[in-house]
């Protein structure tokens, strides 16, 4: 939580198993021309997510391919992005991470490729 962006987003970071929680509060400054978070910053939640589990668990990687599908705007209160593993390797992983609102609806979902650099 202490590289530019999470402190720029203030985002809280936390790890339990092999998960990755990254909270945010929406602020007015984050949306997008039609009032709603911005798409830029549900892809950058969500490929956190996935990005400090990776460290987390196996080591610094890199994101080969990320396909993001938003599912439903949010204005207000807090997302949590949630990362898991879907596939672990010795060099190539597979991760993913959906967004969830307060009440537990899924606004986004993601799915990346990492390669492990040594």
């Amino acid at each position: 939580g202490t590289f530019f962006l999470a402190r720029l987003l203030e985002l809280d970071i936390s790890y339990a198993g092999e998960t990755c929680q990254v909270k945010m509060e929406i602020r007015d400054w984050m949306h997008n021309p039609q009032g709603t978070l911005h798409g830029g910053l549900v892809g950058t939640v969500l490929d956190i997510s996935m990005g400090h589990l990776l460290r987390h668990v196996a080591g610094v990687g890199m994101t080969l391919g990320m396909n993001t599908s938003f599912l439903r705007a949010a204005k207000s209160g807090t997302v949590i992005a949630e990362g898991t593993f879907v596939r672990r390797g010795r060099s190539i992983n597979f991760l993913e991470s959906r967004l969830r609102d307060e009440a537990g609806e899924l606004l986004a979902h993601a799915t990346s490729t990492w390669r492990l650099l040594s």
